[in-house]
């Protein structure tokens, strides 16, 4: 708590020093969250030298315990909910169902509508899209589709029986059943379900030949708990010879469906040089997507839901802890609630400054927009002085690196007006660029380029004249 007070000045005089010295203190302790801020401050080089290494100690240590907590169900569900993009297209960003959409499913599911009792089952599951998790709700849903013969629904509740729950009891030979119908009609979640019970023992004898059989079956389909134990037996050396290039094959399959273990197996790797070349910089970054996806990320909703019911301030509060754990969201969001100046607990004359550290270390890992804000405060010099280069250099970073249709436009104003740099011959080739990269910018281009075009007029006039 002090190292959080120390690093974000609120209620005492802000102190990157005072903050690394109690963050250590915590870490030495064993408190994961100042693991995480360690990782990231050696990651960003925030108050320490920058050092993968010592980010690499600190990440993976706490991924240790993040994986280690995970389920079948895959972690937790993690929504990234950024108030700036929110602004920008409202209901787009967030990825949240509408109420009404909700309503929707759920009068379709009671009229026997087995996609949506399905849809309905997996959302309760699992929580998120501002669906909490409810495993009464998501049992009942399952149990209605499987009855009407739906075989994902069947391959659900081996899941929900295989794992338990207080709604649902263990039971290795209940589960065993729904896996084995979903499987006989070609699920691939049943015979990935199938193929854990032979792998494991689990109301079955043992046979990891059978187990790597419908593990196959179901990574042919596309399924992420499937390429992910096919994975791991490569890996190990499970009932297969150790392939670890056949490893390596199968865990980037499941990370490209998003299933937080697979990150965590090829961070291993990448870590230890195991089947690939050694590589901290992608050890530490895949690392840092596991941790993310701990228990504490459930704050981001948290946060958000306080934002929404209009207390700035204990949103920023908790964006602003989450920003210090390394969440690029917390950091863009923490940083729009300061430019908005809704949090009153941060004083008039320090939203600036401390907005712009945020889009900084926001920008810092890749998101456009506070790449954009960061050009905007230093062309206008909010948070710090006027630096016509400084915003000319983000602005043009944000247009090469992300195609972004506002960085063009904007590079293209500073060239027409000479600010920063003085190119007047590009003005037209950024304008276009922007009006390329967007549907939205071309109106304000067309004007801008009538504009463009009414000034060389009046200058050839006057040329002629002369």
């Amino acid at each position: 708590a002090l190292g959080f007070l120390y690093a974000s000045g609120l209620g005492v005089n802000s102190s990157q020093a005072k903050a690394l010295v109690y963050y250590t203190f915590g870490a030495l302790g064993g408190n994961l969250i100042a693991h995480m801020i360690l990782g990231y401050r050696y990651w960003a080089g925030i108050g320490v030298l920058q050092s993968c290494e010592s980010a690499l100690t600190h990440y993976r240590l706490v991924a240790n315990h993040v994986a280690s907590d995970i389920s079948l169900t895959g972690g937790t569900v993690v929504q990234r909910i950024r108030l700036a993009d929110e602004v920008e297209n409202p209901g787009m960003a967030s990825g949240m169902l509408e109420e009404d959409l909700i309503q929707y499913y759920q009068f379709l599911a009671e009229k026997g509508d087995v996609q949506a009792q399905v849809g309905l089952g997996q959302l309760h599951l699992h929580g998120g899209r501002g669906v909490e998790q409810n495993h009464q709700r998501a049992f009942e849903y399952f149990n209605q589709a499987a009855n009407a013969g739906n075989s994902h629904a069947m391959a659900f509740l081996g899941k929900m029986y295989s794992e338990g729950s207080d709604v649902v009891p263990q039971s290795n030979e209940t589960a065993l059943q729904y896996f084995k119908k979903a499987a006989d009609m070609g699920n691939p979640v049943g015979q990935s379900g199938l193929g854990m019970a032979y792998l494991y023992g689990r109301g079955v004898p043992v046979n990891y030949e059978l187990a790597l059989k419908y593990f196959q079956k179901a990574a042919e389909q596309g399924w992420v708990d499937g390429q992910l134990q096919l994975g791991s037996m490569y890996y190990n050396g499970i009932g297969v010879k150790k392939d670890y290039k056949q490893a390596l094959k199968y865990f980037n399959l499941a990370s490209q469906g998003g299933h937080i273990l697979a990150f965590y197996n090829l961070a291993q790797m990448h870590a230890t040089g195991t089947g690939v070349m050694r590589s901290c910089h992608t050890a530490v970054e895949l690392f840092k997507n596991v941790c993310e996806r701990g228990r504490w990320s459930e704050r981001l909703m948290t946060a958000y839901n306080s934002y929404k019911d209009g207390d700035s301030n204990s949103a920023v509060v908790q964006y602003l802890l989450l920003a210090e754990q390394g969440y690029e969201v917390a950091q863009s969001n923490a940083a729009f609630i300061l430019d908005q100046k809704e949090a009153s607990i941060v004083g008039e004359n320090e939203t600036y400054p401390r907005a712009l550290l945020h889009w900084n270390r926001a920008a810092s890992q890749g998101y456009t927009v506070a790449r954009i804000k960061l050009g905007d405060y230093h062309f206008y010099g909010f948070g710090t002085d006027v630096d016509y280069e400084t915003a000319f250099i983000h602005y043009r970073l944000a247009s090469e690196q992300q195609h972004s249709a506002q960085a063009m436009f904007n590079l293209g104003y500073m060239h027409e007006k000479g600010l920063g740099i003085k190119q007047v011959n590009l003005t037209k080739r950024f304008y276009d660029m922007a009006a390329e990269a967007s549907p939205d910018a071309q109106v304000p281009v067309f004007l801008a380029l009538c504009k463009l075009g009414v000034i060389y007029s009046l200058q050839y006039i006057r040329e002629i004249n002369v």
